[in-house]
């Protein structure tokens, strides 16, 4: 089968590699579409902290948001899942872990993540094997793209979550990327006040073509009270000023991830009795978004400005959007097509 493989830094190949086989309790997938995420382009760019951490190596086969259609099953798999449209999770523990018998699967230490750590091939291919232990199943309300955007999606409805905020208060997301803008919809979802900071003014614009009205740059951020404020930047310096900017015995929650280590001053946060939170992964929220995309709560398609196919994708990792890209922040790829 034809997969995207990164030899080193740079570098991205169309290559083609033996197919997949279902391993006991498992299944293989094949996949009709693909996020590209941040996560991704550090792997090509060679930032992402896991390849100096030995959790991961080149060569490696990107890819973790991902949809499609079951094909193949191993002994111990319900046959029935044959045929279903699936989106899965990302993170596979170990099992037997404290933590993996305690739910928290996504924490384990020796877990491996796909298309990301531990070696575990991605999506970015034209199958893919999974566990079935990590499928969530698709309604007949979703296709392969709305699947594609759960993963995401299931992260930001935990940074939602995660502010305990409801009608009336006062939220700042940091960051109108994929992550920020899904946060804003869970939000306003919540009935929550919804203020979107960024740096671009087409980034800013489109945040507005989705109906925030409040979006500022760093220059014009009203000093106006925010119950909370999530962080779902790569910017070494925000993480900070959410801190700075949550009112006393408010909430910050902390999603994004700098390219280097960003700090905050800890005084703050205890003389004004702020809770800070970190959220890691989707997994415990991967149901909640299939349903409220399903649903149409949470409408997430206008994010995807373009689907191209398997031999594009070195292209997007580099940073050149696709012609005539829409203006939204995700791009999709189709393994299907050429």
């Amino acid at each position: 089968m034809r997969a995207l493989v990164l030899p080193g830094p740079g570098e991205a190949e169309i290559m083609e590699v033996p197919a997949p086989k279902a391993a006991n309790g498992e299944v293989v997938v094949d996949v009709e579409r693909v996020g590209v995420c941040g996560t991704d382009v550090e792997f090509f760019t060679g930032e992402m902290a896991y390849l100096h951490q030995g959790h991961a190596a080149y060569p490696m086969r990107p890819g973790h948001e991902w949809a499609g259609r079951v094909s193949a099953v191993g002994t111990g798999v319900d046959p029935r899942w044959i045929g279903r449209l699936v989106m899965g999770d990302t993170m596979l523990g170990d099992g037997t872990c404290r933590r993996c018998r305690r739910g928290r699967q996504h924490l384990c230490e020796r877990r491996e993540e796909v298309g990301i750590r531990g070696g575990r091939p991605g999506a970015l291919a034209e199958q893919l094997a999974v566990p079935a232990s990590s499928l969530h199943p698709l309604p007949d309300e979703m296709d392969a793209a709305l699947g594609a955007l759960v993963e995401p999606g299931g992260n930001a409805l935990r940074a939602a979550r995660a502010t305990r905020v409801g009608p009336g208060d006062r939220v700042l997301v940091l960051g109108p990327g994929t992550i920020g803008l899904l946060v804003a919809m869970f939000l306003r979802a919540s009935g929550a006040q919804v203020h979107l900071m960024g740096r671009s003014g087409g980034s800013l614009e489109f945040a507005r073509s989705l109906g925030f009205a409040d979006t500022w740059t760093g220059d014009d951020l009203p000093q106006a009270p925010f119950d909370a404020v999530v962080e779902a930047s790569n910017a070494v310096h925000l993480p900070a000023l959410a801190l700075d900017r949550v009112e006393p015995g408010g909430r910050v929650v902390y999603i994004g991830l700098a390219g280097e280590p960003s700090t905050i001053d800890t005084r703050t946060l205890a003389l004004n009795d702020v809770t800070a939170v970190g959220v890691l992964s989707a997994s415990p929220g991967l149901a909640d978004t299939v349903a409220a995309f399903a649903s149409g709560e949470i409408d997430p398609r206008p994010l995807v400005a373009a689907t191209v196919g398997l031999t594009g994708a070195g292209d997007v990792l580099a940073g050149r959007r696709p012609e005539g890209a829409a203006p939204g922040p995700k791009i999709h790829i189709d393994p299907r097509r050429q």
